[in-house]
């Protein structure tokens, strides 16, 4: 259990891949993480979403709104998943404003403690603070590489890349390779932290 004691946050919303969210439920929490759905709540207590695939219901009841400087820093990853989860979070009521979810990615980047994961269409909620993508090596969905170079990110022909504290995947469908170099790379930082403190 290489990962024990770690929180792993997983961005919410409808149209999720199923098999991609359940893969990180299962597979994250096999290294000894606790895995954290999180999404915008709206002043719900919980909100009961639907998979893309198959209309397969999630219950998420945790918000990322809620979130503080301090229970921000107690996630070594902050993950955004494919399909249209990311879409769906980056709506605003305030044209003005950074759409919430939005503002919590560009906390998520300040720290480079955190570990941040974007999978397939996840790019698109960078789209607003494409400062965090500019000059960095990333891999996208197809669909995506206009969004990408319009953001100053540096394509590279890969399934998973890792550009320090960033990993990109793909499609949806590269879930496993992707959940398993941050994993990787979460062990590889406790690893150093551990020898560091000895």
């Amino acid at each position: 259990m290489r990962l024990k004691g770690q929180k792993i946050a997983v961005l919410m919303e409808s149209d999720f891949y199923e098999p991609e969210i359940f893969y990180y439920q299962r597979r994250f929490a096999e290294e000894g993480a606790e895995v954290h759905f999180l999404t915008r709540l709206w002043g719900n207590e919980r909100i009961v979403f639907r998979g893309h695939e198959y209309r397969v219901p999630f219950e998420v009841s945790e918000s990322f709104e809620e979130l503080d400087e301090f229970g921000l820093k107690q996630f070594s990853a902050v993950i955004v998943p494919s399909g249209m989860v990311s879409d769906r979070l980056r709506y605003t009521e305030e044209v003005d404003e950074l759409p919430p979810a939005v503002a919590f990615l560009r906390r998520a980047f300040a720290d480079p403690a955190i570990v941040k994961g974007i999978i397939c269409h996840g790019m698109w909620l960078a789209a607003p603070i494409p400062q965090v993508i500019s000059g960095r090596r990333a891999v996208v969905h197809n669909n995506l590489l206009g969004d990408l170079k319009n953001m100053g990110g540096i394509y590279q022909d890969s399934d998973v890349v890792v550009d320090e504290d960033l990993v990109t995947a793909r499609t949806g469908n590269h879930c496993h390779v992707f959940a398993r170099k941050i994993i990787d790379l979460l062990a590889e930082r406790a690893g150093r932290h551990q020898a560091w403190a000895a």
